[in-house]
């Protein structure tokens, strides 16, 4: 299972085909959405399934008493 849309779900989800347009209507719709180093916008699975990521807790210090 893909953790990010391919090429082609990206095109149906956005109906825009150029990375630059993809980019405003990703933006317009509100998903989620990273640019990789080639310019080109990547979309979690998470952002459109309904799905959170789970994030990971930090462990808090606290001191004893």
């Amino acid at each position: 299972m893909n953790t990010f849309l391919d090429a082609n779900d990206l095109v149906l989800l956005t109906g825009r085909k150029t990375k630059s347009k993809q980019v405003a209507t990703l933006r317009k719709m509100g998903i989620q959405f990273f640019i990789n180093a080639c310019g080109k916008p990547v979309v979690p699975l998470s952002a459109i399934d309904g799905r959170r990521e789970e994030k990971k807790l930090k462990h808090q210090w606290n001191p004893t008493e």
